[in-house]
């Protein structure tokens, strides 16, 4: 055994349930994908199966402790990359031994671990990042490099159990092959949440987690979502038929009752005519209504029994909402110079970000892409371009222009608001209340999320949350910033959002490792860092 999954479920602190009854097994040595919409609650199961965080319902089993791979890492900015890592404690104690202090804490903190120090050097030089001390914070790091730090720690404790979320969401090209290349000659049991379509073709399972539970397929997930369509196919043609029974079942149930109507009329008048007894007729006319009766009754049953078929079928369908968006046209026009660098650059201590000057132009209309190597300033530079940071060297001219920012924490989410709340606040068209739960519905936020806290919300959730906000307010910015907008998307999401940066007339400034996505919103013009 590796990793048995039996009966898990999980319930929200609002009583909300996320999830219900989950049941699989991943064997040993087995890489399997764990995907599903946003906020089917991928990242909480593999939390629950890393131990931090407790099931509502259920057990877990792993044969050994599993390594945990976060998407978000706020809970370890207070550490130092040791402690991120779990090392601290035994470096410590190693050098108080070298030192003379060999007390047996000291050893028991070591356990006979004497080369940590060289195995967790050797680790972070091998992923890039040996210019960092292991002392280092970790709220000072990028989002790549904590990434390569968590990536490093399994170099460092070769574990038997790895469960990654989203593992490639922050790292560079370069980086980006080296996990693959990681997870491909890996022999450790793997679970991954992601939504990389090249990450997730190299697997050899996908589990689906939705409305439904869990469902495996037994390949990759391009073989996933061609067994998925079919299977869609095929019970959307079952409904098709279904529907097409249940219309004749109701055609027919109006027709004989119809016929009966009219035979039951033309027999009263014959009858009358004939000069039947009263007494006669009142019980051929008994009879005629407990005959009509049994009719009705034996088409209603079909009827709702075809109904019934159908409401089955439908539950089992997976969700296959489609979220709606439309950024709409900028006022301002093509061609206008809207920012342009002389020489510029920037640094946060003594030593600038980047090693040679930057010259470049931004004109109204560009669709342009900041790319580097994780840690090499592009966030920063986003934030010179929109005149969030000014350079320490170099001058930038700026013309006036409106931009909506997008970064990676989604700062323009509240997380103390509800969904309905946040929404609202960016109401500035003045849409009325049901207007705005409609606008909830079509971004793939039911009911029952409305008075859901924006902190209970997945990465994905949020994303498209704020391009809910996004088409509430009444203008349209002249500048679109994305950083790493596709991280936490599931694909359906992230396609619909592709299509609607591409239809957006405006300007793009984008921060993307996710190459599918660059090229389909039609990026072309490049700074390289």
């Amino acid at each position: 055994m590796s990793i048995i999954i039996q009966h898990v479920s999980y319930i929200h602190p609002d009583r909300q349930t996320l999830f219900n009854n989950i049941s699989f097994t991943v064997n040993k040595s087995q890489k399997a994908a764990l995907v599903g919409n946003n906020g089917s609650g991928k990242s909480t199961l593999l939390r629950i199966i890393a131990g931090r965080l407790e099931a509502s319902a259920g057990e877990i089993m792993c044969s050994n402790t599993p390594y945990y791979v976060p998407q978000h890492f706020g809970q370890y900015n207070e550490l130092t990359i040791a402690g991120a890592l779990n090392i601290s404690d035994k470096i410590k104690a190693l050098h108080a031994i070298l030192k003379g202090d060999a007390t047996e804490d000291n050893f028991n903190y070591l356990n006979d671990d004497w080369d940590i120090e060289e195995r967790a050097l050797a680790a972070m030089q091998a992923w890039g990042i040996d210019y960092l001390s292991l002392w280092q914070s970790m709220d000072t790091l990028s989002g790549g490099e904590k990434t390569k730090v968590f990536l490093a720690g399994i170099n460092i404790h070769s574990p038997e159990i790895i469960l990654f979320d989203e593992p490639s969401n922050h790292l560079d090209k370069s980086s980006r092959k080296q996990l693959y290349n990681l997870i491909e000659t890996s022999t450790a049991t793997i679970l991954i949440v992601s939504h990389d379509r090249t990450l997730l073709n190299m697997l050899e399972t996908t589990y689906e987690l939705g409305k439904n539970g869990i469902t495996q397929y037994g390949g990759n997930y391009d073989f996933y979502r061609q067994q998925r369509n079919e299977a869609l196919n095929a019970m959307q043609e079952q409904i098709d038929e279904k529907n097409k029974k249940l219309r004749i079942a109701r055609k027919t149930a109006r027709e004989v009752e119809e016929r009966k109507q009219k035979q039951d009329a033309r027999g009263q008048k014959k009858k009358e005519k004939e000069g039947t007894p009263r007494i006669m007729m009142k019980t051929l006319k008994d009879k005629a209504e407990g005959s009509s009766s049994k009719l009705k009754d034996k088409h209603a049953e079909k009827i709702e029994s075809i109904a019934d078929d159908l409401k089955e079928i439908r539950e089992k369908m997976p969700d296959n909402n489609e979220l709606k968006l439309n950024l709409g046209s900028p006022s301002l026009h093509k061609g206008k110079i809207l920012a342009t660098a002389k020489t510029i650059n920037f640094k946060y201590t003594e030593h600038n970000l980047w090693n040679d000057a930057l010259d470049f132009q931004i004109i109204s209309g560009d669709r342009v892409i900041i790319s580097g190597n994780n840690g090499s300033g592009k966030s920063t530079l986003l934030n010179v371009i929109l005149g969030k940071l000014e350079p320490t060297e170099g001058c930038i001219d700026r013309a006036e222009f409106n931009y909506i920012y997008v970064d990676q924490e989604y700062s323009m989410i509240d997380n103390k608001l509800t969904v309905f709340e946040q929404v609202e606040q960016y109401n500035s068209r003045h849409l009325l209340e049901h207007e705005l739960k409609t606008l909830l519905h079509r971004f793939l936020f039911p009911k029952e999320t409305w008075d859901k806290t924006c902190d209970m919300l997945s990465g994905g959730e949020k994303m498209k949350l704020v391009f809910c906000c996004l088409m509430v307010s009444n203008k349209t910015p002249d500048v679109l910033a994305l950083d790493e907008p596709t991280n936490n998307l599931d694909i359906q999401s992230m396609d619909i959002i592709t299509s609607a940066v591409r239809n957006y007339q405006g300007t793009i400034l984008l921060i993307s490792h996710d190459q599918y996505f660059a090229s389909d919103i039609g990026i072309g013009k490049h700074i390289n860092l």
